[in-house]
């Protein structure tokens, strides 16, 4: 998979993020040494300690499902300012 294509997977994943406090969405995109992509999101939590970034969520939903060997990682936002 070339860089652009997790890229744009990372980007368009951060429309389903969850940012009611800081309006900062954030995708992630994780490629696995199989070729599998598994996506992530930011989840913010009124109690800051308990907001996951992104990275963290694929990584998580990643290991959750088997995978535990990565080959790149995208990381995405609309936000940007």
């Amino acid at each position: 998979m070339k860089p652009d294509e997790l890229f744009t997977i990372a980007f368009t994943t951060a429309e389903k993020a969850y940012a009611p406090y800081s309006n900062f969405r954030v995708g992630a995109a994780l490629l696995c040494d199989d070729g599998t992509v598994i996506t992530g999101v930011n989840v913010e939590n009124r109690s800051f300690g308990l907001t996951i970034c992104a990275e963290r969520s694929a990584i998580t939903s990643a290991i959750t499902q088997g995978k535990t060997k990565f080959t790149a990682l995208a990381i995405a936002t609309p936000d940007a300012k």
